[in-house]
């Protein structure tokens, strides 16, 4: 490819990704994975525990931190940006895409930026490179890792180059979330490659022995340490972390059935290139249609079989799918040229193109009675979005009859990136809770500055709150009025008033009610509305004698 021509590419990516991952990124409240990964992060700088993380007080060492050490590198350059703190999950994410691009080259027959919009236009990646959570670092570092591992085993000799980087990166993975990638990406990629590709090992040896040395090195070190210097903690983190994986969240072997549903907007077009060889046979041949069929089918079924899912495990399977219908786009594209096109091909792009143009339709339908009927957003904004989203929806319709189904995806993307820029604002009351009367005030209360927080023990703390909070809130046992006495002046955060809460302290300590707060991400009149957000705030202090 000519330099000019890279270059562009480059900055084609690189200003997808920002739409994509960077813009408008604090509309969404934290959940909980994000909690524990910014709460750790802070302690980290606070604190100290960089190498002996803690989660509010209490050590977390069920995720390695190398996510959570660019998090808090983040907290040092900013201080509680969450922008910032995504950001830094949102350059993982433009690493896996400007990766996932590059990877292409081994499947020549694949657009490679049709198949890079459509992984840009899939709801699980656009979610996980938009929150600061550990998922979306271990697959981009492992998606680099491969890229090079697999130009590493291509090339004639041994590019130590590739075997080096690839090393590194895979490092990297499993620092940041253990054996997930390796099980999920990596192996199946293997097991397709070498049915496909059927590389030569010749004089590569020492090369594929090097990377495996710079992984276990990079992969181990920080499990090597805990387990020098806190033996016991480990041995229960790995029991209880092998019982959650058979254990939790356990579901039949069919569980996956729906993986499709999680391309979002193209949930259509997955099933049809899955199935393009029943009416092309000679598409079946194609390694450029085998790898990532191969790569996806493998994986799904070693997803299948570990006991514990979630949909969020689903994430990996998404690269190969956008190879997969990269490749179905790219070859409509050659073959809807041509009068002498298969009649399947004709329809069922028909199908696809305007189901997409029909929806997309109904898109502003669905606005004005979900969204402007009940006040979220006014008659202006509502006319604006109409109006774009109808544009697309008449261009989608126009590249249906003209069969134009580059231009299909190009129009989804254009839209995916509009949304981002100038609807997530608008929608923010939509998806987070406009009543929120956030914990998170009591930063500012000048009277709170220093003072300890602490929670009744007998009823369990979410961990939201604690990131809302800014602090570490620690368990408080309300039975034992002595040690509580000892701990005054102090803060206490129960569901019900002090005084009913703390009977035995409430005659012995001054308090001041300081309010009540609401960290739902759901309104009151929402059937989600939990109690468990829902906290009191007093301050105690040594009663005056």
């Amino acid at each position: 490819m000519p330099r000019q021509n890279k270059t562009n590419t480059v900055i084609t990516i690189i200003f997808i990704s920002f739409i994509t991952f960077f813009a408008n990124n604090t509309v969404i409240v934290p959940d909980i994975m994000e909690s524990r990964n910014i709460i750790t992060a802070r302690e980290m700088v606070y604190d100290g525990h960089w190498l002996v993380p803690t989660l509010n007080g209490d050590l977390r060492l069920e995720k390695p931190p190398l996510p959570t050490w660019i998090t808090a590198v983040a907290e040092i350059i900013s201080p509680d940006s969450l922008a910032l703190q995504r950001g830094m999950a949102a350059l993982a994410a433009l690493l896996l895409v400007f990766y996932f691009y590059k990877f292409t080259r081994f499947m020549p027959d694949i657009n490679p930026m049709v198949a890079t919009m459509i992984l840009c236009t899939c709801y699980s990646v656009i979610l996980m490179g938009r929150t600061a959570s550990w998922d979306i670092y271990c697959h981009a570092f492992m998606m680099c890792a491969i890229y090079y591992l697999c130009k590493g085993l291509t090339l004639p000799g041994c590019s130590w180059k590739c075997f080096i980087v690839s090393g590194i990166m895979m490092g990297f993975s499993f620092l940041s979330k253990g054996p997930v990638s390796f099980y999920s990406l990596l192996l199946p990629l293997l097991a397709a490659f070498a049915m496909t590709n059927r590389p030569s090992l010749k004089r590569k040896g020492k090369g594929i022995l090097v990377t495996v040395i710079l992984c276990l090195v990079i992969g181990l070190w920080w499990y090597a340490y805990i387990y020098a210097f806190h033996p016991e903690a480990m041995a229960y983190v790995a029991e209880k972390e092998s019982g959650a994986w058979l254990n939790h969240n356990v579901r039949p072997w069919y569980y996956y059935w729906k993986f499709f549903l999680e391309s979002g907007v193209w949930s259509l077009l997955l099933p049809t290139a899955i199935l393009l060889p029943v009416w092309s046979g000679d598409d079946r041949k194609n390694k450029s249609y085998l790898l990532p069929f191969a790569w996806m089918f493998i994986m799904l079924v070693l997803l299948s079989l570990f006991p514990e899912k979630k949909t969020r495990y689903l994430l990996p399977l998404l690269i190969p799918a956008s190879y997969l219908m990269g490749y179905l786009i790219t070859l409509w594209e050659e073959r809807l040229r041509y009068k002498s096109v298969f009649k399947t091909d004709k329809i069922l792009f028909g199908i696809n193109s305007w189901t997409l143009a029909a929806v997309v339709f109904a898109i502003p339908v669905a606005a004005w009675i979900f969204l402007y009927t009940p006040g979220y957003i006014t008659l202006t904004v509502m006319i604006l979005f109409a109006a774009v989203i109808w544009a697309a929806a008449i261009m989608l319709a126009i590249y249906a009859r003209k069969l134009k189904p580059v231009k299909m995806v190009a129009t989804v993307l254009a839209l995916f990136l509009f949304a981002e820029l100038f609807a997530m604002p608008s929608l923010k009351n939509v998806i987070n809770n406009p009543e929120m009367n956030s914990i998170s005030k009591t930063r500012e209360n000048q009277q709170l500055k220093g003072v300890p927080f602490f929670y009744n023990k007998e009823n369990p703390l979410r961990i939201e709150i604690v990131y809302a909070a800014g602090r570490v809130i620690r368990p408080l046992t309300v039975t034992d009025k002595d040690s509580l006495l000892q701990k005054l002046p102090c803060v206490v955060i129960t569901h019900e008033p002090v005084k009913k809460e703390l009977p035995d302290i409430w005659d012995s300590a001054d308090s001041l009610f300081v309010g009540t707060y609401d960290d739902n991400r759901w309104a009151k009149r929402h059937h989600r509305h939990s109690s468990e957000f829902v906290y009191n705030v007093t301050l105690l202090s040594p009663k005056e004698k």
